[in-house]
């Protein structure tokens, strides 16, 4: 097999991968619930996560997907991985 052709298969493996592993809006929503949970345990009784993950809006790009609410991204997320971004930091 010659380096060129090696190189197009391991793209052509990890741009599948990323497909097949590309997170769901589930698993969005699971994770924006448990984030907001962990910032705050009385949001998380109050119902805010469950709240935030239902009005959220998910959007599938094939390899990588986010969520947004009032077109404002909440997550992102990529080979089976979810990351909530948190607006309230200080930088």
């Amino acid at each position: 097999m010659t380096p060129t052709l090696k190189t197009a298969a391991i793209t052509g493996a990890i741009f599948v991968a990323a497909i097949a592993l590309n997170p769901s809006a589930e698993r969005h929503r699971t994770q924006i619930k448990e984030s907001i949970a962990e910032r705050s345990p009385l949001a998380g009784l109050l119902g805010v996560g469950a709240l935030a993950a239902f009005a959220s809006n998910y959007h599938s790009l094939g390899v990588a997907s986010y969520t947004s609410i009032h077109d404002k991204t909440v997550s992102f997320g990529f080979l089976g991985m979810v990351f909530v971004i948190d607006s309230h930091k200080d930088h």
